[in-house]
């Protein structure tokens, strides 16, 4: 039996309507095999993390341009842990000021990517991560019943 395909999120949180980089960051990801769920532009918290709840996601990734991200992406994180979807990868990219990456990962974003970042290089990073962690999930024993 194989693996499942990973499962990516793709949201565009907030009023920020410039979603180019965030269309092809989901092309870039669907070709290199992975199931990329777009959301959108203009999502609120709320409906980031009820989406990845709802497609049981591996990965789940925010794109911001407007610079609103040291506001958004706490909620956002606070939404996700409401709903217990704990054990998806976060990263975002976009514009996002090199000062605010040690706060972002301080939240749980393990990869944050600027404009100009390869999609291979992106593609692979989401791979070794989920892949890593699947590895992990596998190995640690199920908890008795």
């Amino acid at each position: 039996m194989s693996e499942r395909p990973i499962r990516v999120l793709i949201a565009k949180p907030g009023l920020d309507g410039h979603d180019r980089g965030a269309k092809v960051v989901a092309r870039a990801l669907r070709d290199a095999g992975m199931e990329v769920i777009y959301t959108g532009i203009r999502q609120t918290p709320e409906m980031i993390a009820e989406a990845a709840l709802q497609e049981d996601v591996d990965v789940i990734g925010l794109s911001i341009l407007s610079g609103a991200h040291m506001d958004l992406f706490p909620r956002i994180v606070e939404e996700i842990k409401r709903r217990n979807v704990n054990d998806a990868l976060l990263v975002c990219g976009g514009i996002i000021p090199e000062e605010d990456i040690p706060a972002l990962e301080q939240m749980g974003f393990v990869g944050v990517f600027g404009p100009g970042t390869s999609t291979q290089d992106l593609a692979k990073f989401i791979r070794d991560e989920v892949g890593q962690r699947r590895t992990r999930s596998a190995q640690s024993p199920s908890p008795a019943r």
